[in-house]
């Protein structure tokens, strides 16, 4: 991933909560791809490069983002449903509702990569398959709005104030073994720099 100049720098396992909030951002640049070409193309061909960064959008929604979803479900809402805080009841109010619009955000990605993968291997595609893209797409996106912003703006600050630096060691640690990171799995402290 480019990285650019003067910008906050990406947080990793050491800061789970921050690495969620990073995952936010890639997934609304990934979505953002996706709307963008769609439009771009409508029910024409996918060639050049448009075809390698719808693909790549595919694949990241397809390979990555079920993680970041993992992440929540395994790692950070068991955790806060575990701790007894007032300022924390309101923000966990939420949580049944962030699961659920996981559930239905995999099943529009699903039906997104289909209709994708028909396209880039030309397989039928026309003027219908790509309403129903742009149709996926809208609804994706106003979802995400959403719940990014409540996550973002709500649950994730209560959870930084509240969680336990053993329980967000413990959910880093999980997280970055989600991902392979074999370096994070033993007792080591936590300080290495995360490259995506």
């Amino acid at each position: 991933m480019p990285v650019q100049i003067g910008a906050k720098p990406e947080s990793g396992p050491d800061d789970p909560i921050g690495w969620l909030s990073d995952c936010h951002r890639r997934i609304e640049r990934f979505l953002s791809v996706l709307v963008r070409v769609s439009e771009q193309a409508g029910a024409g061909a996918l060639t050049g490069p448009r075809r390698s960064v719808f693909e790549n959008a595919l694949r990241y929604f397809r390979d990555a983002a079920p993680k970041h979803t993992a992440d929540e479900e395994e790692s950070l809402f068991p955790r806060l449903r575990r701790i007894d805080a007032a300022d924390l009841r309101e923000a966990l109010d939420l949580v049944t509702g962030m699961e659920r619009d996981h559930r239905t955000a995999e099943a529009m990605h699903a039906e997104v990569d289909r209709l994708g993968v028909q396209w880039l291997t030309g397989g039928q595609w026309g003027g219908e398959q790509a309403a129903r893209l742009a149709e996926l797409l809208k609804g994706l996106t106003q979802m995400y709005a959403r719940h990014i912003d409540l996550e973002d703006n709500q649950l994730f600050p209560a959870a930084k104030r509240v969680l336990p630096d053993a329980e967000r060691i413990a959910a880093g640690r999980e997280m970055a073994a989600r991902r392979g990171n074999r370096l994070l799995t033993r007792a080591a402290p936590i300080c290495i720099y995360w490259t995506r």
